[in-house]
């Protein structure tokens, strides 16, 4: 058995997951949610937590569903027009959150979170002490950057990248065993254009990728993905970048099955 498949042995046993769902996953080019991957990753993530998972998701397309809903042609470029956008978009995204997952019997709660939360300590522990009562009670986080107050993610360089960075500083906050990125490929792809099942040196991987280019829906790119796995990994969080439109997903991904990349954490 190679070591890639050795090292999957090991999903299955996670308890703790982080799941970054990337704006194109689940929205059309015009930006309103796409129902039907969305439902599909909604059963899933309902079928692992019935099975004792403890899921945290952080969703991206809030400000996708606000360009759409405003009747934007595009993406704006301008921090008020951007927050508008996550103030309209952000109640629909949640809405159809919490519809989905009432169908399945499961309570979801709304976390919106800043840098701020994360670099001064007293909100940090109140963060991560609302995250794990959340948890204790059976309820599900769903997160997102609050796009309205914070403009860190729009303007900044380094930014969150549509919410990567997000899920890795989610991944250290909530002490997760895994984090999987879904994206609208099947991981990351190597110079013949085929998936890299493993990664074990991140510093190779970054030369595979180049940075989004600008202008698009979203903001996130393969290379914003291995810059958050770069941050998780060394958490000893292992990280799995994967297609979150094929079926089963992330039900085959905490199998062990060999689905998406698979980045090893640094305790591997």
């Amino acid at each position: 058995m190679n070591a890639e498949h050795r090292y999957r042995e090991f999903l299955p046993e996670a308890r703790r997951i982080v799941v970054k769902i990337g704006t194109r996953v689940i929205a059309q080019s015009s930006g309103r949610p796409d129902m039907k991957p969305l439902k599909s990753l909604v059963r899933q993530v309902a079928a692992l937590h019935r099975k004792g998972y403890e899921i945290l998701i952080v969703s991206s397309g809030a400000v996708g569903a606000g360009i759409e809903a405003l009747g934007m042609k595009a993406r704006p470029t301008t921090v008020p027009d951007l927050q508008m956008c996550a103030a309209v978009g952000q109640a629909r995204l949640m809405s159809h959150y919490e519809a989905l997952f009432k169908a399945e019997k499961i309570t979801v709660g709304q976390v919106l979170l800043t840098h701020a939360d994360f670099q001064h300590r007293i909100r940090f522990a109140n963060a991560k002490r609302t995250m794990e009562h959340l948890i204790r009670h059976a309820v599900i986080p769903i997160i997102n950057e609050n796009d309205v107050v914070a403009d860190e993610e729009l303007k900044a360089d380094l930014s969150l990248g549509d919410n990567d960075y997000l899920a890795a500083l989610v991944v250290k906050l909530a002490r997760a065993d895994i984090l999987v990125i879904l994206s609208t490929v099947d991981g990351v792809l190597d110079a013949r254009n085929k998936r890299v099942h493993c990664i074990e040196n991140l510093n190779e991987a970054f030369a595979l990728v180049t940075p989004p280019k600008a202008g698009g829906l979203s903001k996130g790119g393969m290379d914003s993905k291995l810059r958050a796995a770069q941050i998780a990994v060394k958490t000893g969080c292992g990280v799995v970048i994967a297609c979150g439109r094929d079926k089963n997903v992330l039900t085959d991904v905490m199998a062990g099955k060999d689905t998406g990349t698979l980045i090893l954490s640094s305790a591997l």
